[in-house]
This record gives structure tokens, sequence and C-alpha cells, in this order.
């Protein structure tokens, strides 16, 4: 979604980098760049006058021209302030002393409620916690089936009822009460635009159930609209955070940037997919360092650690293992793709990289449709020739080939790849570093000759060591009998001979 102010704000940037010094007019000139590159993004404008007004307060008081690197300083002042217009740091949620914790969404429709509600559900049940969720949205049909559906998925209870949605929110939260769960989410109906009776049918049921968290579902495709909406909701409800949905989308994110510096309020989570799985906290210092280039590799992290919660420990820590040995086999290569899949597909493991190695792994040619040709090829093998790929011939080649809908030429490059990979790993990994380790005691223990018993010789002593015995037969040939001593020089009469083999 940040994909165009991102590039925007670079170009602004690598021309600041092309000076050694900054001036005042550099710096107004870079200004005036960011402006037109977060208006191009469709931040309200009011956020965007008072975050550039903030930048230039800032770079105008530091001695820039004192920093080993000006541009640093400047990257480092607009993240700095990027931060602070996303709302500082992550919100934190506490839970009510006595359960259930109530929280109520509320939002237009087409926003996402229903699917956030879920994701929701989804995001407290990995707190350890134990959520319901209560259908409340009456109005558009088959509203509370999709709930249910999405609630099998993630084996989280659904109630609701077929009377009015103030008196099924309340019935709702004293159900999750009986049953003893600690977490009620309630999901209201919207409408296309905001209007008097959505936000008296949203007002009634906060009334009614007091929920100790309102949440605002908010489309992040909205652009400058979001500002009013929000403002329209905070003022019937007093919301506590934001959720935006569909972060992953093309649109350029303004809302993002938008809503917690126009409205005051946080943004708690944030959706960035259509499976109930991508859904994610929100970290304005995170977003900031992806809007400029730096990456995130701690949610990367965080996904990769989710992503593995299936696999048993035992099981992975094997296949790491011969990762680091370099006795990995096409299964374990094949598991690794199903893996990165599961953090979203590689252009979303791309989006979380810093930008140079982003652009690094796209200039290599590495794409979604190449990695899922690869696993095809892999897949038409059998389990002896995943194992042992060395066993695969010609004809097997062209059956794997047949088999995947690929040529003879591509399975001979999988197989080329993978064993190139698998010799990188053995040069480089902890068997090499012994190995290395091993060679520099020898080392160390041919340089102190003295304290050595016997004579150590590198590969190729041998040879160097008749050299030299050759040598000293050439300067000092042995006398036919009584000769003089090893050592004396011979007369200048007798001539030299090349000694008997």
């Amino acid at each position: 979604m940040f994909e165009s102010l991102s590039g925007n704000l670079s170009t602004v940037f690598d021309r600041l980098r092309r000076k050694g010094w900054l001036h005042p007019a550099d710096i107004a000139e870079a200004l005036s760049e960011i402006r037109r590159a977060l208006l191009a993004a469709d931040v309200a404008t009011a956020v965007v006058t008072e975050f550039v007004d903030r930048v230039r307060a800032e770079a105008l008081a530091a001695d820039l021209n004192r920093a080993l690197n000006p541009t640093q300083q400047v990257v480092r002042i607009v993240q700095a302030q990027l931060v602070h217009t996303l709302g500082g740091e992550a919100m934190s949620i506490s839970f009510a002393p006595r359960p259930p914790t109530v929280v109520l969404l509320a939002g237009l429709g087409g926003s996402g409620k229903t699917t956030a509600a879920a994701k929701l559900a989804r995001w407290f049940r990995g707190q350890g916690r134990s959520p319901l969720l209560v259908g409340a949205d009456l109005s558009r049909p088959a509203a509370v089936e999709q709930l249910r559906v999405l609630a099998a998925e993630i084996a989280v209870p659904v109630f609701s009822e077929a009377t009015d949605p103030v008196a099924v929110s309340l019935a709702g939260v004293a159900e999750a009460r009986r049953l003893g769960r600690d977490v009620a989410i309630c999901d209201t109906a919207g409408r296309q635009v905001v209007e008097a009776a959505l936000m008296a049918e949203v007002r009634t049921i906060g009334q009614a159930v007091q929920p100790h968290y309102t949440f605002l579902v908010l489309d992040a495709m909205t652009g400058q609209e979001a500002v009013h909406v929000a403002r329209s909701f905070h003022e019937a409800l007093g919301l506590d955070a934001v959720i935006l949905t569909k972060l992953d989308g093309d649109a350029r994110g303004g809302a993002a940037l938008s809503v917690r510096a126009a409205v005051g309020t946080p943004v708690a989570f944030a959706s960035v997919g259509e499976r109930v799985g991508d859904f994610e906290r929100f970290h304005p210092d995170r977003l900031a360092g992806r809007i400029l280039g730096m990456g995130d590799l701690l949610s990367l992290a965080e996904k990769a650690e989710a992503a593995a919660e299936g696999r048993g420990g035992a099981e992975s820590s094997a296949a790491a293992e011969r990762v680091l040995v370099g006795d990995f086999t096409l299964e374990d290569f094949l598991e690794q793709m199903r893996q990165m899949r599961k953090l979203g597909g590689l252009g979303d493991v791309l989006a979380h990289l810093p930008s140079e190695q982003a652009a690094q792994a796209n200039e290599a040619g590495v794409d979604e449709r190449r990695l899922a040709r690869m696993e095809a090829i892999i897949c038409s093998m059998t389990p002896g020739e995943r194992a042992q790929p060395a066993v695969i011939d010609g004809s097997r080649r062209r059956r794997i080939a047949a088999g995947s809908g690929a040529t003879t030429a591509e399975v001979g490059e999988l197989l080329r790849n993978f064993s190139a990979a698998r010799k990188m790993m053995r040069s480089a990994g902890p068997a090499a570093a012994r190995r290395k380790s091993k060679r520099s005691k020898g080392t160390r223990a041919r340089s102190s000759g003295a304290k050595s018993s016997g004579r150590v010789t590198p590969a190729g002593g041998a040879r160097r060591r008749a050299g030299a015995d050759l040598l000293e037969k050439l300067e000092w040939p042995e006398e036919p009998s009584g000769g003089s001593a090893p050592g004396t020089p011979l007369p200048p009469s007798k001539p030299l001979s090349w000694p008997e083999r």
C-alpha cells in the first residue's frame, strides 16, 4: 500500500545524499517534495501541514552540518515524526477484572467488520483467552452466517438470535458470562454512508452493553474520507481505537497516517490480508520503517514464529540442523516454500525486507510464479528422489517434467540450484568451521617446531622437501672415499656432477 509513498520519499533522500552540506534552502526544497509525496498518498491536508512544520522546526534547530551524515539526520527526524504521527507506540490491551471483557465493533458497511471480528477473536485466543462472537448485525443478509463460517475456522463459538441488535448484544454478553468466556466481541451493522439511523443504533448498543473497548473498523483505502468517518463515530461512541483493514491493498494508504493525528484515536490492529490469520497489532515504529524503506524484520520474525507453531519442536530443530550442515533434502526445501506461503507469500516477505534487499530479489528474477513451478516439480518426484536427487537421470527428468508441466531444462536447473545451495551451506556451516579450526591448529603446531617431536608437512610438503634435498646434493656432492666433511667447500678443480638417482 505504501509503495508509492516509500518510492517518493526515497527519491527525496537520494537527492539529499548527493550533497555534502545541507543548507536551509536544501531543507526547504526537500520538505516541499515530502509534502507533495504525502498529499499524493492521500494524507489529510491538515495532517500534512502539521507534519511538515514539525520536521522543519526540528531540522532547522539541529546543526545538521556538524553531523557525520546530514542526510541520515534528516531521515532520522522524518522517521521520528512519522512514528509520532502514527501514534508513537503500540496500544496495549488490558482485560476486565470481572469477565467478560466486552469489545464493540462499529464501522461502515463493506469495511470488513465481520471478518475483523473473527480475526480479533483468533488474536485473543492466541493470547490465551476464550472469546465468544456475538452476531448483532441483523440488517445485512447472511451476516451472522458469514460470522459462523469464519468462527468455525478458528473454533470459536457464535451467539445470535432473531430479535433486535440491542437484545442480541445484551444476551450475548450474558451468554459469555454463563459459559465462562472472558471476551465477548459484538459485531454490529453498518451502512454505506454515515447516517443518523446507524449512529443511533450503535450508540444504543454501546449504552446497553457498556463495552470496555469500542473499536472502529476502518477501510484503509478510503483516503481522506477516513478522517470524516472516524470523527463521526468518535463523536457518537467515544472510540478507544481503530482497526485498519485492507492494509495490503494497492491504494495510497493515507488513512493510516491521517486517523491518529486528526482524531487522536490510536490504531490498535491492522488487517493485512483476506485470511483469518492475516491480522496483527499495529506498531507505528515498524510501519514508519517500512515507509522509509528500512523494512520490518521484527514483524516478519513474529509471523514466522506463528507459522511454525503447528510443527513440532523436535521436527523444526531437526530441519534447521539439516539446513545448517548442508544435508537438507528437496523435501525440506519444499517445506520451506510452504512455510513462506503461510507468511503471506513471497510478496509479503519482500514487503517486510529493507528496500535494497527487496530490490536485489526482484532483480534476481525471484517471483511467486517461479516458486510455484519449483514446488510443482518437487511434488512430481518420488520420496526417494526427493531424498537422493543424485538418482535422477534423463528418463526420470522426462517423467518429472511431464508430471509437473515443466521442461526437462527447468528440472535440471532446479537440481543444479539445489546442489549449489547444499554445497554453499556445507562450506559455510558449522562443519566447515570445525574443519577450518582444525587446520588453524595444525598451522600453529607447525609454527612452534621446537616443541614438536616430529616433522609436520602440509599438502605438497613432500615435493618441497625432495626439492630441497636435491639442491643440497647439487651443492655438496659426496666424496667417493674419505672426502671432506660435509659443509666443506669443494675444490675449484672438481666439476659439479648430477647425483645418482
